[in-house]
């Protein structure tokens, strides 16, 4: 249950930032944003930052998926897990990858159905989500199994980001619609 009520959906106010998520979100308001709405200024930055790491990267959508799933297992917040599980599943992952990250961060865990790269995104997320240094060792096994700079520079920001979006639904307590 939510710390703090969430705005009505049917909320006119700022209705320009409104707009926008709307049509980010396919005309609908999911939890999350009726938690950022309480903060109009917070919630547009949050529109366009999120929408960026969402939908104009050029890391591959699923090694983002992949990397959000890790986080949202590691810090416990399902409503992102319950957001970003389909998305996985719809940019390639596959059921058994996912009943496998079940157990990320614990001694059941075993990479062998994730691909070389793939398990390199798996260390960084854990390692950066975990300790947030990043040993060398991981940074090197990235910097190998990603095409380019780029990617390894929106693979980390993505997995930074999506720590930011987790505390703050674990925090406020929102809970999947």
């Amino acid at each position: 249950m939510s710390v703090i009520p969430y705005v009505p959906e049917d909320i006119d106010e700022s209705s320009e930032i409104v707009a926008a998520i709307r049509a980010r979100r396919g005309g609908t308001l999911l939890n999350l944003d009726r938690m950022l709405l309480h903060s109009p200024p917070l919630a547009a930055g949050w529109n366009g930052f999120l929408r960026a790491v969402r939908c104009e990267l050029g890391v591959s959508a699923k090694l983002r998926e992949l990397a959000i799933c890790v986080v949202a297992i590691l810090n416990s917040a399902h409503y992102e897990y319950h957001q970003h599980k389909p998305v996985y599943l719809e940019s390639g992952g596959s059921e058994e990858e996912l009943a496998m990250l079940g157990a990320v961060g614990t001694s059941e865990f075993d990479a062998t159905p994730f691909a070389e790269a793939e398990r390199a995104v798996i260390a960084l997320a854990f390692e950066m989500t975990r300790t947030v240094e990043v040993s060398a060792a991981t940074m090197t096994s990235i910097q190998r199994a990603l095409a380019n700079d780029r990617h390894v520079v929106e693979i980390v920001g993505v997995i930074a980001a999506y720590n930011m979006v987790s505390r703050f639904l674990v925090a406020l307590g929102v809970s999947p619609e």
